[in-house]
């Protein structure tokens, strides 16, 4: 714990291990974050079990560099950037190699095949079949009736097949044809009018005036958010009213 102390002059100043913490903190969180880029994306996102330890172990170098003063500076951003450099070398590697990927990532496992669930793969993934029926239901499956496969994917989650009569209806089932809705562009945001999402979906500032218009807006200034799809939908969100105050222009 860091307090302050008083020299001969009764002023207040902070100990110089203060500054230090900073200091070390600022590097260390500057390295982090070239360090991460490097590795990209992945180790953020999709952590398998080597990104885990490698995230793991440079987050605990960071930390030891920021608060123990016994250590020096240097070796700890040294450990930092050797740990990022072997896990880049290592994605690199196996984004080249399938036998290397399946030694350092692992590879996916056959939990239920053709509706029958595999002991053996399940003890082999040290799952027993309270937590794999948890899983299961947390990805809406409260029966092992509804599942034709799943598979352990090599990042630990769980990915699921239901059977063809548990399958979701789509539109195609049933032949209906209906157009992309495509995506929706935010192009007014607290009152402000976003000119470059007007723009990409091919609209103009007096285009909208108009629209405002028709629907009894003065200004913007009352509109929390408004929407945009390619089928010119628009969507008004009021500010400071409930969803009474949502109005809709076809």
């Amino acid at each position: 714990m860091l307090f302050l102390w008083h020299n001969t002059n009764g002023d207040n100043m902070l100990p110089q291990t203060f500054y230090e913490v900073i200091y070390r903190g600022l590097f260390s969180l500057l390295t982090l974050f070239l360090i991460t880029k490097l590795i990209g994306r992945r180790q953020v996102s999709e952590l398998n079990f080597f990104d885990y330890i490698i995230g793991i172990s440079i987050g605990n170098f960071a930390a030891e560099i920021t608060i123990n003063q016994d250590v020096e500076f240097y070796v700890g951003i040294v450990a930092i950037v050797i740990y990022g450099f072997i896990a880049y070398i290592l994605s690199i590697l196996t984004n080249k190699s399938i036998v290397l990927r399946r030694i350092i990532m692992g590879s996916p496992i056959i939990i239920v095949e053709e509706g029958k669930l595999l002991e053996k793969n399940l003890k082999k993934t040290r799952l027993d079949v309270n937590e794999f029926l948890e899983t299961c239901r947390n990805s809406g499956y409260f029966s092992l009736d509804e599942i034709e496969y799943a598979i352990l994917e090599s990042n630990g989650k769980m990915s699921i097949l239901p059977k063809a009569i548990y399958k979701p209806v789509t539109l195609k089932d049933i032949n209906i044809k209906k157009e992309n809705s495509g995506l929706v562009a935010n192009i007014i945001i607290d009152g402000k009018v976003m000119m470059e999402n007007l723009k990409n979906m091919h609209k103009n500032k007096k285009w909208l005036e108009q629209q405002l218009k028709i629907k009894g807006y003065k200004d913007t200034n009352s509109i929390l958010l408004a929407t945009l799809d390619n089928q010119e939908k628009l969507t008004f969100y009021e500010k400071n009213v409930n969803d009474e105050g949502k109005k809709i222009l076809e």
